[in-house]
């Protein structure tokens, strides 16, 4: 037996396809008519800038912030296919924040003040490896682009100095000495070695 609506049954669905219309319309208007995204800063090609700059340290007027980002071929999934972008975008950040915390370490040990800590060049390579296991949960994706020609996504991950800071005092394994540089010198740090963006 096959369901044919009644009258009143399509009305009632042309109703409730109306009001989902007026509530998600200016919503999307909303969205387009917002902030220009990431993608809408291009080079000649169409390319968006943050695609061509690749992974970085980036300081601007909302802040210090570590930038990934990953990209991904033509897997026949699409959804398979950004997730796979987006880990490599989330990978490039710990790679990122790595490289950071070593040049961290190494002016802690030009600073002589790693010495009263005993903390030693030997030292640098264990810190590297409890940083590998500390999450950062604030790591959060903040844009997507795909090319056109070859299908590849590209993915855009983001953190804040302030949630890494935080995330590297909560961790028991990493030395306290370094902690304590961290915290009184990590920023004048990262703004020697970043990027500045208007």
């Amino acid at each position: 037996m096959v369901y044919r609506p009644t009258g009143s049954a399509m009305a009632s669905a042309m109703v409730s396809l109306r009001l989902a219309v007026l509530v998600i319309l200016p919503w999307l208007l909303a969205a387009c008519a917002g902030e220009p995204t990431l993608n809408a800063s291009t080079d000649a090609s169409g390319v968006p800038v943050w695609v061509n700059e690749g992974s970085n340290i980036l300081t601007s007027k909302q802040g210090r912030h570590f930038h990934g980002v990953g990209s991904a071929p033509m897997l026949g999934d699409f959804s398979l296919q950004t997730v796979t972008a987006d880990n490599r975008a989330k990978a490039e950040v710990a790679r990122i924040l790595a490289s950071y915390m070593e040049i961290v370490s190494r002016d802690y040990i030009a600073s002589g003040d790693a010495d009263e800590a005993g903390f030693s060049g030997q030292d640098v390579s264990h810190q590297m490896r409890q940083l590998e296991k500390i999450r950062l949960d604030d790591v959060e994706v903040i844009g997507h682009w795909q090319d056109k020609d070859t299908k590849t996504v590209y993915a855009i991950a983001e953190v804040d100095m302030a949630a890494v800071r935080k995330a590297l005092q909560a961790e028991a394994e990493l030395n306290p000495g370094l902690k304590a540089y961290l915290k009184a010198k990590g920023d004048s740090i990262f703004d020697r070695i970043s990027k500045e963006v208007k």
